[in-house]
């Protein structure tokens, strides 16, 4: 039941299609999916679903805000100001956030007033808009977004023992955000990694992540909750590829561990810096974050066999919509040794439905040799199916000789 509904809220609809708003004069208005509806001073209310945006700066959106996403009527955004709106790229503005952890990550130790916005605001498009938008054309029902992202965190300042410390913790302050809106929501969108790529973080990310979505599950009154997060992307840096690679390796192995959850991979997208997904790239994330609502899984390995006779490998995917493609060269593969040195033997990569075929050269094999597909900070990668779904990064994968 709701009560104290604000103008362009999004109420989350429950079982039945249906949010119910209890008035001033304690009247109980039963209300449809869809909208807009007036609710005493509230104007442009909408029924529907409330989706969590949350982790670091891919998903707080740091794209140009060049031909960004544009707005809907029936897209609204619970913004960092704890007021509802009709949502616009950008979608946070941290610096407005009554919450105080928010303005502790900022090097500040106490929350300010709340300043003019910045009208020359440069960076800040993301993937929300572009998923809610997507979500709302297929099936007709409005969505509502809850911007909670914060760029640069790591697994621990998510940690959700940090609750009750409320809104100076980011996982309390997500809480506390989800309960200002009615207490239910549709799911979590996750993109964050970036940020424990080190030798001392990058093995406890797994059970991390599987205590962050039950204690999610837990907190926010909902068993199956549903949770899909993107693989993270590239780097360019000259530091040690290997927290990167630990990390894609934790979030592949993740999917299959709890129901409700799915993976979407980064690794083929273009950026805008030197770590962020650029514009357009975000706005395909959004789309294939949409595709996994839909139940349309991210390829996975079904299978790698290895054909001594005609020195190929072929690696076949499930599900695979339309075929796998690449714009141009089909590239990303490689083949390297126990310390991950590359082996050149592949010289020719391609595409037939759902397999991935390696053509190899004559060279015998090590005893020990290792598939990999984005091995790296910086790795090409182009290969997606019929969807726009990229096959995710994977490795080390042993090759039975």
């Amino acid at each position: 039941m709701y009560t104290n509904v604000q103008s362009y809220q999004v109420l989350q609809r429950d079982a039945n299609n249906m949010a119910r708003v209890q008035t001033a004069n304690d009247e109980v208005l039963e209300l449809s999916v869809g909208g807009p509806y007036t609710i005493g001073d509230a104007h442009d209310v909408l029924v529907g679903d409330l989706w969590v945006l949350a982790g670091q700066s891919n998903m707080e959106g740091i794209g140009d805000l060049l031909d960004e996403e544009k707005p809907s009527p029936f897209v609204h955004s619970f913004q960092s100001r704890e007021q509802w709106a009709q949502a616009e790229e950008p979608l946070h503005w941290l610096e407005e956030s009554p919450r105080l952890v928010h303005h502790i990550l900022q090097g500040r130790e106490r929350v300010e007033d709340m300043p003019e916005r910045d009208s020359l605001r440069v960076k800040g498009a993301g993937l929300g808009l572009t998923f809610a938008k997507e979500r709302y054309a297929r099936t007709g029902v409005p969505i509502g977004l809850i911007p909670s992202a914060h760029g640069g965190t790591s697994m621990q300042q998510w940690d959700p023992q940090l609750r009750d410390q409320g809104g100076a913790s980011l996982y309390g302050s997500l809480c506390e955000r989800v309960k200002a809106v009615g207490g239910k929501v549709a799911g979590i969108l996750w993109y964050q990694g970036e940020s424990d790529c080190n030798t001392e973080d990058v093995p406890l990310y797994q059970q991390r992540m599987r205590t962050l979505i039950q204690s999610l599950r837990i907190d926010l009154a909902s068993a199956n909750l549903p949770f899909y997060y993107v693989q993270i992307g590239r780097l360019i840096s000259e530091e040690s590829p290997d927290g990167w690679n630990g990390i894609r390796g934790a979030q592949c192995a993740l999917q299959h561990e709890l129901p409700g959850i799915a993976m979407v991979s980064a690794i083929d997208l273009e950026l805008d810096d030197l770590i962020h997904i650029s514009t357009q790239g975000l706005k395909r994330l959004g789309r294939r974050l949409a595709n996994v609502v839909d139940g349309q899984r991210t390829p996975d390995i079904l299978s790698v066999n290895l054909d001594p006779v005609q020195a190929r490998i072929h690696i076949t995917y499930r599900p695979v919509r339309g075929g796998l493609h690449a714009s141009g060269r089909p590239a990303g593969f490689s083949l390297r040794t126990e310390d991950e040195r590359e082996l050149p033997r592949i010289y020719k990569t391609t595409l037939d439905g759902d397999t991935v075929t390696l053509h190899l050269n004559d060279d015998p094999l090590p005893a020990a040799t290792y598939l990999w597909y984005g091995w790296g900070l910086n790795p090409y990668c182009n290969i997606t199916d019929g969807t726009d779904a990229a096959i995710p990064a994977f490795g080390p994968w042993k090759l039975e000789l």
